[in-house]
């Protein structure tokens, strides 16, 4: 009888020591990114009506953001919001995920299946997550202010433009940039680390947050160079799409949106036994059922007890 290559088996005892800690991960490489991020665009092409739907509230939420600072004197923290975009992103994106998981299997995906994500039996875990995600930014901005304060006092700025001139040319400016953008970005990588593949995960596997987070982290480890020029991409995205007016982002959003969830595709190797979830028939539900009705997976649990 043959022996097996030993190299062979070198491999297949490090896949299965790989396969006891979670899901395969992939090595990837940039060509990879390039992919995911074409792949996406041709899912926001054939899906452009979620735009409306989904991601005018950052364009939105973006000018009343504007507005609010201004309004308020507080212009130093328009930037600091303006960037935390991208530290909850990747929990508004959910219902493009679900579009674009659909469409890669085949069915049917309109901007009303994105809301299909709500009977995820995940999204308990997902809800978790995103609140991380929020307390994340929340930290950002309070840490942006504290850092701000202790550069300039408590004075509010008097303009924009006196703003500018402050920051742009002078010594105290520029430590205050470089400061600001390097707190930024280890907030930044805490964001990415935990969440680049976790909600696509959640939604494909139905795993718990932890699960998913551990996954997450392993797939920074074993690509971290890709993984940073993603971070980077996804940062310059975000910064164009938010310079006019934060407009750019109805169009910025679902790109990255879509190809998140084939980045994750790439990266984390197909579950040889997906979940199987029975399917869910019609019913019917009078007025008597509003607001409870708006949450179907909880409803759906109820009727298997």
């Amino acid at each position: 009888m043959a022996t097996p290559y030993p190299g062979n088996l070198t491999q297949f005892a490090e896949r299965g020591a790989e396969q006891a800690l979670g899901p395969i991960i992939r090595r990837i490489h940039m060509p990879d990114l390039v992919d995911a991020l074409r792949l996406g665009w041709e899912d926001f092409k054939a899906v452009p009506s979620h735009a409306i739907m989904l991601c005018v509230i950052y364009p939105v939420l973006g000018i009343v953001l504007a507005r609010t600072v201004l309004g308020y004197s507080v212009l130093p923290l328009l930037f600091p919001l303006a960037a935390g975009f991208a530290l909850i992103g990747p929990f508004a994106a959910l219902g493009l995920y679900e579009l674009s998981r659909r469409r890669e299997r085949g069915e049917e995906a309109s901007a009303w299946h994105a809301t299909e994500v709500l009977q995820s039996p995940s999204f308990g875990a997902m809800l978790g997550l995103g609140a991380l995600l929020l307390t994340i930014f929340v930290v950002w901005v309070a840490t942006a202010q504290a850092i701000y304060v202790s550069m300039f006092g408590n004075a509010p700025a008097a303009g924009i433009p006196h703003f500018l001139t402050t920051v742009l040319t002078t010594p105290r400016g520029w430590e205050l940039i470089v400061v600001g953008c390097g707190v930024g970005f280890l907030f930044a990588v805490v964001a990415l680390c935990i969440s680049v593949v976790s909600f696509p995960m959640m939604l494909d596997r139905h795993a718990g947050a932890g699960d998913a987070i551990t996954t997450s982290l392993r797939a920074v480890a074993r690509n971290p160079i890709p993984m940073a020029v993603w971070g980077l991409i996804v940062a310059v995205l975000l910064v164009l799409g938010s310079l006019p007016l934060f407009l750019g982002l109805a169009v910025v959003i679902p790109l990255l949106g879509h190809a998140t969830w084939h980045l994750y595709r790439k990266v984390v190797e197909p579950d040889p036994n997906p979940p199987q979830i029975p399917p869910r028939g019609k019913i019917k539900r009078s007025a008597a059922d509003f607001p409870v009705s708006l949450f179907q997976w909880r409803r759906s649990d109820d009727q298997t007890q």
